[in-house]
């Protein structure tokens, strides 16, 4: 796929096998599945955070992220302010940046980055939403769970 141009390194995690890719100086792509590449300090560094935060060690991700541009760095940036264990609605990430929330939804289901932009706390305004990520919604519930989201249903 040519991620050999990029460094890259894979974790085991109660959710499978994750991987992350670094792209000038940020953590560019977060993918469900084992990647080989010769892992640079700030993916280690990426890695260690993802599996300390399986290990409820840690509830904030402190790494440079690729937020996009334009409408997408919006949501991510959105996204990426919710803090562990609670939840906004895509109406209200809509409302704070000025988009449609089907714009929102969009958005979120391309995001790069799942987990560490937590796109897996935004919900429907009376469903959980979509998770386009390995597992779909299963994986979104597991997450959710995992930080002890308060009020779900689930």
């Amino acid at each position: 796929m040519g991620n050999a141009a990029h460094p890259c390194g894979s974790l085991i995690t109660p959710l499978g096998p994750l991987s992350v890719t670094e792209e000038a100086g940020r953590i560019a792509r977060l993918d469900w599945r084992v990647v080989e590449g010769e892992p640079t300090p700030l993916v280690i560094e990426a890695l260690r955070q993802l599996q300390a935060y399986f290990d409820r060690r840690l509830t904030r991700f402190d790494l440079p992220l690729d937020f996009g541009s334009g409408l997408h760095e919006k949501v991510r940036r959105a996204m990426a302010a919710i803090p562990f264990g609670q939840t906004l609605t895509y109406g209200a990430i809509a409302r704070e940046i000025g988009s449609p929330a089907q714009a929102v939804g969009q958005a979120c289901g391309a995001n790069p980055l799942p987990i560490l932009i937590p796109c897996h706390r935004v919900l429907g305004a009376r469903t959980l939403g979509g998770f386009s990520a390995k597992g779909g919604v299963e994986t979104k519930v597991w997450l959710l769970r995992h930080e002890g989201a308060a009020g779900l249903l689930i």
